[in-house]
């Protein structure tokens, strides 16, 4: 499976679709919505930590068989020059820009792959009941551009499971993309949020301008 790729935001041209009360073949469809309103779409939920261990999300698998696994495809995808690729689907150079901390890496093992709601951060937000099956596709997500980013091992490691009310990218530049991206991802796979995460998104949009959210929910 190959990861889909390009992170600029749909233009103004798509027709705002709603949000609750679709049909099945609606389901499908793109939504695209301004930032504020996409965050006060995301469900307000108490967090809750009981029962997490990282193992309750199995990652990094080779989902369609191609021999890549999902961290292998989602650091093809997102080179910006011709990926070097070993035996074993080993990524072994390339040209990524990390887009929190904008800075080039052309050494993959200065990079991590980024779940953009962290696995944890999902637990405590719903991910808790969900079956097994759900959550390995949560944690191997190659259909939505938002959900699985690659960036420099420092801010991964220093973001951690923190949500944005706790942690934003060093770069401000970053944090519109990062607001915009982590609220898709929430929409997408219908996680909750708590008071300070919405509380901190909605401070963060006032000075985002026209930024917009798209997402597609998961299957």
């Amino acid at each position: 499976m190959i990861k889909l790729t390009g992170r600029a935001l749909v233009g103004a041209a798509l027709a705002l679709l709603p949000l609750i009360g679709t049909t099945p073949a609606q389901a499908a469809a793109p939504r695209l919505v301004s930032l504020t309103e996409g965050i006060r779409a995301i469900p307000l939920g108490a967090e809750s930590r009981e029962g997490y261990t990282r193992t309750s999300f199995r990652h990094w698998i080779d989902e369609d068989r191609d021999g890549c696994s999902t961290r292998a495809e989602v650091l093809i995808a997102e080179s910006r020059a011709e990926p070097t690729i070993e035996a074993g689907c080993k990524v072994t150079k390339g040209v990524w820009f990390s887009y929190y901390d904008e800075l080039i890496v052309t050494d993959p093992s200065g990079l991590d792959v980024d779940h953009m709601v962290p696995l944890a951060e999902a637990w405590d937000s719903g991910a808790s009941q969900w079956t097994a099956d759900r959550r390995r596709a949560y944690a191997n997500d190659l259909g939505a551009d938002q959900s699985l980013v690659a960036v420099t091992a420092k801010t991964n490691r220093s973001k951690a499971d923190q949500d944005p009310a706790q942690w934003l990218p060093p770069s401000a530049d970053a944090r519109c993309t990062y607001a915009s991206e982590w609220t898709a991802t929430k929409l997408r796979w219908h996680l909750t949020a708590d008071r300070d995460e919405q509380a901190a998104l909605l401070e963060l949009a006032e000075g985002c301008g026209d930024t917009l959210v798209e997402y597609e929910p998961a299957p």
